[in-house]
This record gives structure tokens, C-alpha cells and sequence, in this order.
């Protein structure tokens, strides 16, 4: 089994629901095609570095995955015809970071280094 991390960006003007109804979509596409979701990570609306089909910001959610190619394949197939999302990437992975927040506040991420020293 490998391990990918997958980021996924929807439109800026998709709905915190329409959001959920992408998540689940995509996650269940991970399980039906015998890949496990590991975490779903929702990093919310950041802004683009440039214009994407008209759009200055974007939502972006990311999947920690464990499968096989074939549940990327899947995946990437039916993102590609998906009108609600700008980009997708799919990145293969030695292992998961499972406990850095990138993109949590930065008080929370200092407060936990100053917990391990």
C-alpha cells in the first residue's frame, strides 16, 4: 500500500454544505475503490497566488490516503470533470506528519513545540 496526500480546491463561492457534500463524495470514492482515508483536513479559504478561472481564493480540503494507484486513478478521474473544483494535486508520501496543523493559528503550533522541549 502507498500513502499520498491529496489536496483538492473548490470554487470560492462553494457553500460550507456543498463543501461537506464534496468531502463525503470524494471519501467515499476512496473507500469504494479499497484505498483508507487516514484524515481529512479542511484548511477553509485561502487566498490563490493567481486568477484560476476567474477565481482569487479558493476552498482547499486535503486527504491523507493509504491505497494503491488505482484509487488515484479513480479519484483523479472524476475530479477532473468536476465543475465545483479549480485544481486538484495528488502528492506520494514516505510517511504522514499527522501532528503539525499547517495551517492551524500559529500561537496553537508554538504552544505545542514549547510542550515537547
Amino acid at each position: 500500500m502507498n500513502l499520498y496526500e491529496h489536496t483538492i480546491i473548490a470554487r470560492q463561492d462553494a457553500s460550507p454544505s456543498e463543501l461537506k457534500q464534496l468531502t463525503e463524495k470524494y471519501s467515499k470514492l476512496i473507500e469504494k475503490n479499497d484505498g483508507e482515508l487516514i484524515k481529512t483536513e479542511n484548511w477553509g479559504l485561502l487566498n490563490l497566488s493567481y486568477l484560476i478561472k476567474k477565481n482569487r481564493k479558493g476552498s482547499y480540503i486535503h486527504f491523507k490516503i493509504k491505497g494503491s494507484g488505482k484509487v488515484i486513478d479513480e479519484l483523479e478521474r472524476n475530479e477532473s470533470i468536476d465543475k465545483k473544483l479549480l485544481r486538484y494535486l495528488t502528492v506520494r508520501v514516505k510517511k504522514f506528519d499527522l501532528n503539525t496543523n499547517y495551517f492551524g493559528k500559529m500561537e496553537d503550533n508554538e504552544k505545542k513545540e514549547g510542550l515537547k522541549n
